[in-house]
Order: C-alpha cells, then structure tokens, then sequence
C-alpha cells in the first residue's frame, strides 16, 4: 500500500494545484500530474484584476507561480505526465489506476480531474491552414508580433474583450467581430472598449473565411442580419468564441453533458465513487480563477474524507 497514493490529481491548473495545496495541508499522499507547465489558462493570461487580494491586479504567470509555489511548500508531488486512461477500481477501497502517456501507471484510492477547456475553433476555411501565420488563440504570446498592424478579435466575452485591449498596446487597430449586437463580457470591460480609439467595433456579424497565401492577409466577415460579405483587412485573426472541456479521456467512465462537461454535485462529486471533479473541466456557471480555486479546494476536501472513511478513520 506505500506505493498507492491517497489522491491523484489530474491537471495543474489553479483548481488542480489549490486542490494540491489543500490536500497536502490534510497530510495526504497526493500527487498531482500535468502534461504541460503548471497554471493552465492563466499562463497565457496578460492581467488578472478580479483575484481577491491584488487590488492592482495581478499577471497569470506570476499568479499561477504563487499557487504553485505554496502548494509545494505543503509537500505536493508533482510529475510531468499525460494521464490517457482510468482504470476503475474492482471493488470499495481499491486503486484507481492511471495509465500514463509513458507506460507507467499511478495507482491512487481517489482522483481529482482538473483538466480545464481548451479554446474552440472557428472551423472555417484558412483557419488550420494560417495557424501559427496570423491566426492564434493566444494574444499573450502572439500580441508583441503585430505592433504597429491591423487585428481581429472574434468574440464576445471577457477574454475577447480583454484580449482587444491588451493588443492595443501593439496594433494598430483591433476589430471586434462578435455575432450578436451586445457583448455578454462584464461592463466596466465594454466601457474600457467603447473608449478606446483603437478598437471599432463589427457586431452581428461572423468571421466565415480566413484568407491568405503565407500569412493572413484578410477576413471575410458575413452580416447575420442581412448576409451581405465583405472582405476586412487583417494581419491576424485572434479567436475566443467559448472552450471546450479537456474530458475526452473520462467520458467512458464517468457522465459528461452534450457538451463534454463533467457532471457533478455541489462536493465535486462525479457518478464515479471516489472521482472528483473541479475547474473548467466540469459543468457550471462561471468559469473563472476564483471559482477555480474553490472548486479545488472542495474537490480536495471531499476527497480527504472519502479516503477516511475507505479507512474507517472519518472523523464524525
């Protein structure tokens, strides 16, 4: 049994490391993976300014820096590895065992799932083929390329919103292409956008075609209200229209909803006895850090007891 962790968390985003960090204060035998760098989405998030305690805000490197580093000062163990498969236990206080991208395998009484959601795509024509050539899903990592350029943002949200105005520090204009004719992100983002000279806005309208040879060149964007297409100038094409959950590894195991969502209940709980969610990955509200954190360090909480009573130990 010293070879068989208590929990096993699978993704290092803000919800993974705080259900780490939470777990290790409980004294569990916890080991967290992930296939990439620890902090997930907010890796690539240029300003966080609604994380509780940073009244100027915070950037999402530094802020994921901090969660890590106080998750490791509780003894997390953490590894670099692609979780591929679950393998239910055969029986109440039985292993789960996860077959690793490597394999190995990790056997764990309990398992966290934090894999977070990825951005979807716009599946248009030139879309895959301009990819890495004016067509991201990053401005972080991509905005310091097109100073003093002409970009498109696609959609409606907060992260488009915010993304549009972090490129104004470097293009020259940033359009906003969104299909309805109101943005859904929150309002003091929409004030910050209406009063920016760089950013116009193209609303009731949709991207249905990303053209040029080496490099973007142009959008096609259609009205939605009368179908008219016209052809915009642009030297990139930055696109947020919503995220899809990374849950393709669990759904044989575990109920998602339409949209590949982990359901669960208010403790995190997944149908699968002794398998947790928390994050992006499951079905919910808000998606944001704060509500991250929280779902993690619920996720963690039920887990630790979960594990008390396969043991008999549960406080009560």
């Amino acid at each position: 049994m010293s070879n068989i962790y208590d929990i096993a968390i699978i993704g290092a985003g803000p919800a993974g490391m705080t259900a780490g960090l939470y777990a290790c204060r409980a004294r569990m035998k916890v080991l967290l993976l992930e296939r990439m760098a620890c902090g997930g989405q907010i890796l690539v998030t240029d300003r966080i300014e609604n994380f509780p305690g940073f009244p100027e805000g915070i950037s999402g490197p530094e802020l994921a820096d901090w969660i890590f580093k106080q998750a490791s000062h509780f003894g997390l163990e953490t590894r670099t590895a692609d979780a591929k498969k679950i393998i239910l236990s055969k029986g109440r206080g039985e292993p789960f065992y996860i077959k690793l991208s490597e394999g190995e395998d990790v056997t764990a009484l309990s398992l966290i799932i934090a894999t977070g959601a990825r951005w979807n795509e716009l599946n248009v024509p030139g879309e895959k083929e301009l990819t890495g050539r004016g067509v991201s899903y990053c401005a972080t990592c991509d905005g310091p390329l097109f100073r003093g350029k002409d970009v498109v943002v696609v959609g409606g949200g907060d992260t488009a919103l915010e993304d549009a105005l972090f490129l104004t520090k470097f293009a020259n204009k940033v359009t906003i292409i969104h299909r309805r004719d109101r943005f859904r992100a929150t309002k003091i983002l929409q004030d910050r956008v209406a009063a920016n000279k760089k950013i116009e806005l193209c609303l009731n309208s949709v991207a249905v075609e990303i053209t040029g040879k080496a490099k973007c060149e142009s959008v096609k964007i259609k009205d939605v209200t009368g179908g008219a297409v016209k052809d915009l100038r642009a030297d990139g094409v930055f696109v947020f229209i919503g995220m899809k959950p990374n849950s393709e590894n669990f759904k044989e195991i575990i109920r998602v909803d339409e949209k590949g969502y982990i359901i669960t209940d208010d403790d995190m709980q997944t149908s699968a006895e002794g398998i947790f969610a928390c994050g992006d990955v499951r079905r919910k509200l808000l998606r944001q850090v704060v509500t991250a954190t929280g779902d993690g360090a619920t996720a963690a909480f039920n887990a630790e007891h979960y594990v008390e009573r396969l043991r008999g130990a549960e406080y009560k």
